[in-house]
C-alpha cells in the first residue's frame, strides 16, 4: 500500500512541476508564447490614439501566428526590458526590429529568417545646418542603447570626430535632439523617415549617413524554444508567398 501511495504522489508532484515548467502553454488551438517587443518605434511596434499596440512586427506577428495556428500574449515593454526578459526566462520571444548580427548571435541570440532589411542614418532639426558627417565634428549624436545605430555611430566617431550619447528608449533620444540637448540622433532609418514624414518628429533625415542594410530577425534566447523560431520562420515563409507580408508593408511605407 505504501508502495502504491509513494509511486501515486510521484506521479502528481511530477504532473505539477511540467504544468509549471516555462512560459508556453497549450491552448485549444495549439500553443501560447510569451512575445516581447520594444517601445516607441514606429513604424514597427507603437501605441496609437486609441491605446492599441501596432505596427509592422506586430501585423507580421500576427499573421504569422494565425498562419501557424498560436497564440501570444505580448509585453510592450521597450528594448532593454525585451531582451532582459527573454534572458531571464520571463518571455520566449522578441520581435522588435532587432538587427542580426554575428556579435549578437555569439551573445545567445539565435534569430529566425530575416524579414526585413534596414539601414541605420541620422537625423538633425529641422533648423540644423549639418548636412553629412563632415559636419558633426565636436558635435553630439543620440543613439539608443544596444542597438545596432549605436554600434554604427561608436564605429564611426573617432573618424569625424563626435560623442556619443546613450538613451534608454527612442523618444527620449527624439526629446534630446529637439530639445537641443544633442546635435543629431541615429537611428534605423524607415524609422526616421516614416516619423518625419508622419509629422511625428520635428526633425530632416541626412541622406547619404546611411550604412550598409542589415536584416531584422525575431529572436529567442533559449534553446528550448527553437520551435517558436521554427514557427515564425515557416508562417514567414507562407505570407510572403500568399501576399500578406506585402500587404503589411505596403500599409505602413507604401
Amino acid at each position: 500500500m505504501k508502495k502504491i501511495l509513494s509511486v501515486l504522489l510521484i506521479a502528481v508532484l511530477c504532473f505539477g512541476f511540467a504544468a509549471c515548467g516555462g512560459n508556453e502553454t497549450e491552448t485549444a488551438d495549439g500553443k501560447n508564447f510569451v512575445i516581447a517587443t520594444d517601445k516607441g518605434f514606429s513604424p514597427f511596434e507603437f501605441q496609437d490614439a486609441d491605446g492599441n499596440i501596432v505596427g509592422i512586427d506586430m501585423d507580421i506577428l500576427a499573421a504569422i501566428a494565425e498562419d501557424q495556428g498560436f497564440t501570444y500574449d505580448l509585453q510592450y515593454i521597450g528594448w532593454d526590458a525585451a531582451i532582459a526578459a527573454c534572458q531571464a526566462g520571463q518571455a520566449d520571444g522578441m520581435i522588435a526590429g532587432a538587427s542580426i548580427t554575428d556579435e549578437r548571435k555569439a551573445n545567445g541570440w539565435t534569430f529566425s529568417d530575416g524579414y526585413y532589411d534596414a539601414t541605420q542614418g541620422m537625423a538633425v532639426a529641422v533648423d540644423s545646418d549639418i548636412k553629412g558627417f563632415e559636419d558633426m565634428k565636436g558635435k553630439k549624436v543620440a543613439v539608443k542603447n544596444g542597438t545596432m545605430s549605436n554600434q554604427y555611430a561608436e564605429s564611426i566617431k573617432d573618424q569625424y570626430g563626435f560623442e556619443v550619447i546613450t538613451f534608454a528608449t527612442s523618444p527620449d533620444m527624439y526629446q534630446a535632439v529637439t530639445g537641443g540637448q544633442v546635435d543629431a540622433c541615429m537611428d534605423d532609418t524607415p524609422i526616421l523617415k516614416y516619423n518625419i514624414k508622419a509629422g511625428e518628429l520635428d526633425m530632416k533625415f541626412v541622406e547619404g549617413t546611411e550604412n550598409e542594410p542589415a536584416q531584422y530577425g525575431f529572436a529567442i534566447f533559449d534553446s528550448s524554444k527553437q520551435e517558436l523560431i521554427d514557427l515564425f520562420n515557416a508562417g514567414l515563409k507562407n505570407i510572403r508567398e500568399n501576399g500578406k507580408y506585402d500587404e503589411i508593408i505596403a500599409k505602413y511605407l507604401g
